[in-house]
Order: structure tokens, then sequence, then C-alpha cells
């Protein structure tokens, strides 16, 4: 798995579609990954796609998160979510599913290295990941200077398992599709809001997100930083 697998031609990014816009032709024999830019698991398909560079095989339809259109619930996905996937004229959707099921079903580099014990560690660094959101997003309503530190020396020791490179498998992998959507909007949060700068103290982290900004395949997928702040300012602190 090479780095260069993470380097890409820049894509335009589609408008959102809201209330007011009309469907794409649906179950046309089109594949079509939806995704709200603001929202971290679709985050994670949109990494994986681009990855795997699947841009010409995967068309990106976004939608306004807060103001979807009814079609989307009334005639594609029920679930009314992102991230879903219109595939083979049946849609899936949830996040560790669908980058799982793009690994598996298209062309592309793999998402997961051969080596057994990579692939074992790499289980174990997504089964965490529920528990580290849990623990820093619960922070948000405290104080993640005291409460979220445990889940970051956890990723901090995880960092230093492979030397093959800055990334949790060494290399630039799944686990890394995981969890940088969740890097990115801990960072833009907590430093202006916390004063808390998560990578202090954390050479490896530190090291990490120095990193991911070469990474073109996940760049250009990241979310409005100001949008960001605001949204989550109202909806952990109920700033307005």
């Amino acid at each position: 798995m090479l780095w260069i697998n993470c380097r890409m031609v820049e894509e335009s990014r589609p408008l959102a579609l809201d209330s007011t816009s009309e469907p794409p032709p649906l179950f046309d024999g089109t594949t079509r990954l939806y995704v709200a830019y603001i929202c971290p698991f679709a985050q994670r398909v949109w990494i994986a796609r681009n990855y795997k560079g699947l841009q010409d095989k995967i068309k990106l339809v976004a939608l306004e998160l807060h103001d979807r259109p009814v079609w989307y619930k009334e005639k594609l996905y029920p679930e009314n979510k992102v991230p879903a996937l219109e595939h083979d004229n049946k849609v899936i959707g949830e996040s560790m599913e669908l980058v799982r099921y793009v690994d598996n079903h298209f062309e592309g580099p793999a998402l997961l290295p051969n080596d057994q014990v990579k692939r074992e560690f790499a289980e174990e660094l997504i089964s965490y990941t529920d528990t580290c959101l849990r623990i820093v997003y619960t922070s948000f309503k405290g104080d993640p200077v005291k409460e979220a530190g445990v889940a970051f020396d956890h990723l901090e020791a995880a960092l230093q398992k492979f030397d093959d490179g800055p990334f949790f498998l060494g290399q630039f992998s799944m686990v890394d599709i995981v969890y940088v959507p969740f890097f990115e909007r801990f960072q833009i949060f907590l430093k202006p809001v916390f004063n808390y700068d998560f990578t202090s103290g954390r050479p490896k982290l530190a090291a990490y997100m120095e990193e991911l900004e070469k990474i073109d395949v996940y760049t250009q997928t990241k979310c409005d930083a100001e949008k960001l702040l605001a949204y989550y300012k109202s909806l952990f602190l109920g700033q307005k």
C-alpha cells in the first residue's frame, strides 16, 4: 500500500440538494453516494471512494443535512440518514458497512494490507472507535482537557505499534479513514472553544495530523471549518 494511492485529481464538489431540489433519476443504473458535507460518517465513505479511485464509478450526491429533500426518505432511503449508497438497484447505509462494501465490491487499492498482524490490529482499532467517540463527544459538555485525554492517549500508544509510516498501520488505511473525519472536527472545535490541542504532548498524534494534510483523498473531503464550529457550538454549548 503506497502513499501514491492517496493522491488524486481535484474534483469539484456538487451543490448540496435541499427540500426544493428534484431527485436524480433514481435506480437508473448509476451508482451514487449520498453524503452531507458536515457529516463525519458520510466523509468516511467519501474518503474510501476517493482512495480507491472511484470518482468516475460512484457519483457523489450531497444533501443539506437539515433541509433534506422529501424524496430522499420517501423514494430512496427510508432511514433518511447519510451516508447511503445506491448500487445495483438497492440502497445500503451505515458508514462502516459502506466502507467495507466499497472496498469489497469495487476495483482499486485495498483499504487493508495483507499482513495478518496489521489486519488484526486494524479490527481492534476500528472496534475502539465507538468508545473513543463516546469519551470525546461526552467531554464537549464538560471539560475535554480532563475527560478526553484517555482516548487520545490510547490512540497515541496505537500509533507506536508500527514504524513503517506515520499512520495507524504504518501506511494510510481503512483505520485512518474511520478516525480522520472525527479528528478533523475535534481539532476545529477543541482549540478555539477549550484552548485544548489534543496533539500537545502526543508527538505521534502531532506527526499524524501533519501527514494527513498531504493525503489528497482526505483533504478534498474536508468540511467547512467555520460552519462546523458554529454547528458544534449550537449543538454542544447551546450557542446561536
